[in-house]
């Protein structure tokens, strides 16, 4: 099976080269679908040179930063490869997200102003009256941006670096997820309780919920997760 491609664009050349291609590449990997398949992801570097029109030098620099936030690892004379995790490394990692997120809607209840909780309930409006296994990608895409946006409500700048450090997997790992065991429709329903709780500006209600609901993850990983071993 042929695994995914590295979807990166052609740079700007004004600003730094080391600073563009570790950001189009980390933006690259993060929506990789890394989960989804066996095969290794291999980062040719030549590959990765023609697309972005650039030198191999800012190409190694840019790598060897992201091989120090763990998002690839260099393995001598078979090349670059980004990291997977294994199911014991992804199980503490969604533990991690859940006290992190249920913290940020804990603040988020308190300190969010009203447009940013309705913006929630907007994610969610062309679903309404449909199922959401029948548009499993869009529903996908909204679920990870609601968990990104009460990220963002808490306006903890700490939490949010943290977390863009987990996204990538945390990202695969729901996109995955989400069209199995009914998790699209139940988390319909989470949502919808979250989105009430902070509604209410009831911190404790809106921080429970989230934790419950990312736990929740870690369970169904936890019985099915067999794809990550």
């Amino acid at each position: 099976m042929t695994g995914p491609t590295l979807n990166v664009q052609p740079l700007d050349t004004s600003t730094s080269f080391r600073t563009q291609v570790y950001h189009a590449l980390k933006q690259a990997i993060t929506e990789m679908d890394i989960y989804d398949h066996k095969t290794e992801i291999r980062l040719d570097e030549r590959q990765v040179s023609e697309k972005l029109g650039v030198s191999r030098t800012p190409i190694r620099e840019a790598m060897t930063l992201l091989e120090q936030e763990g998002f690839v690892r260099s393995q001598p004379r078979r090349g670059i490869f980004v990291i997977r995790k294994t199911k014991r490394e992804i199980l503490e990692m969604v533990t991690v997200w859940a006290a992190l997120e249920s913290m940020a809607a804990r603040i988020a209840a308190e300190k969010a102003s009203d447009a940013e909780i309705r913006s929630l309930r907007e994610l969610f409006s062309d679903f309404e009256g449909k199922k959401p296994t029948e548009h499993v990608n869009e529903y996908s895409d909204a679920n990870i941006a609601f968990h990104k946006a009460i990220i963002r409500m808490s306006g903890c700048q700490l939490i949010q670096e943290i977390t863009d450090n987990l996204f990538i997997h945390m990202r695969a790992i729901r996109k995955l997820t989400i069209g199995q065991d009914n998790r699209a429709e139940r988390s319909i329903v989470d949502h919808k309780n979250i989105i009430d709780a902070l509604e209410r500006r009831d911190p404790a209600a809106a921080e429970q919920l989230v934790r419950d609901h990312t736990l929740g993850l870690a369970k169904h990983i936890e019985q099915h997760g067999n794809f990550l071993d």
